[in-house]
């Protein structure tokens, strides 16, 4: 069973965020790693970009396919995971640690408590 930490928010494109003051950090779930299988490639947003919640802003490609990642919430890039972008593996080893994707500062903080619960989120992927 996919592992859901307790201290996310989740969208239900299988991003999560977790926020600290006015900044959110991103990246994809467990279970969305999963379905991608082997992250090949990581292509993250420009810092400095802004971004509404939803909109496409980075891309993973995995042996299987590429998918877009969106961003959970408005506003804007202001650090991108280097590390992630080098070693894309990093997003299958450690999907909720090193395999981030990007911080953007939060535009709307409301949009977060809007985003699925753990909960919410494990109902999704569980069916």
């Amino acid at each position: 069973m996919s592992q859901v930490p307790s201290d996310l928010k989740y969208a239900k494109s299988h991003e999560w965020v977790r926020v600290s003051g006015d900044v959110a950090t991103v990246g994809i779930t467990d279970h969305a790693q999963h379905e991608l299988t082997d992250v090949v490639f990581v292509e993250l947003p420009d810092v400095g970009r802004k971004v509404k919640a939803a909109e496409a802003c980075a891309v993973v490609e995995s042996v299987k396919t590429a998918s877009d990642i969106y961003s959970p919430v408005s506003g804007e890039i202001v650090e991108i995971n280097k590390a992630s972008a080098n070693d894309p593996s990093l997003v299958n080893r450690e999907p909720f640690a090193g395999g981030w994707f990007f911080k953007i500062k939060l535009a709307n903080p409301a949009e977060v408590s809007a985003m699925l619960s753990p909960e919410q989120y494990k109902t999704q992927i569980n069916g």
